[in-house]
């Protein structure tokens, strides 16, 4: 066969039919105006913390929505909880709750993991 010098990659495409969503479940339950998000970037636009380090409100909800939390506390803690997105939302989505409550939700997996 011809070499040509390059190979075909494994794709990396995300199954989200396998992805762990009941997480995500859990946060639509505290926080219900979750689902209204319509992922505009405002928030992100806004955001105070995003201007000093690379914290994006609609990333890490996207994340958590695909339930992709490994390391995802440690964006978490980026956020000074300024209030800036809720107030340009849109959709009115009460985004400090929603990081609040995805910080309890982390927690609480990060505590059950733990050794004891």
């Amino acid at each position: 066969m011809k070499e040509w010098g390059y190979k075909i990659s494994t794709p990396r495409v995300i199954d989200l039919d396998k992805a762990d969503t009941a997480r995500y479940a859990k946060l639509v339950e505290e926080v219900p105006s979750v689902k209204k998000c319509i992922m505009c970037g405002a928030c992100s636009a806004t955001c105070t913390a995003s201007n000093h380090t690379d914290f994006s409100f609609r990333q890490c909800h996207l994340l958590f929505r695909r339930g992709q939390v490994v390391n995802l506390s440690v964006e978490l803690d980026k956020c000074m909880l300024c209030g800036k997105c809720k107030i340009v939302c849109p959709q009115g989505v009460n985004t400090r709750a929603i990081i609040s409550t995805m910080r309890i939700i982390l927690s609480d997996m990060n505590n059950r993991n733990t050794p004891l």
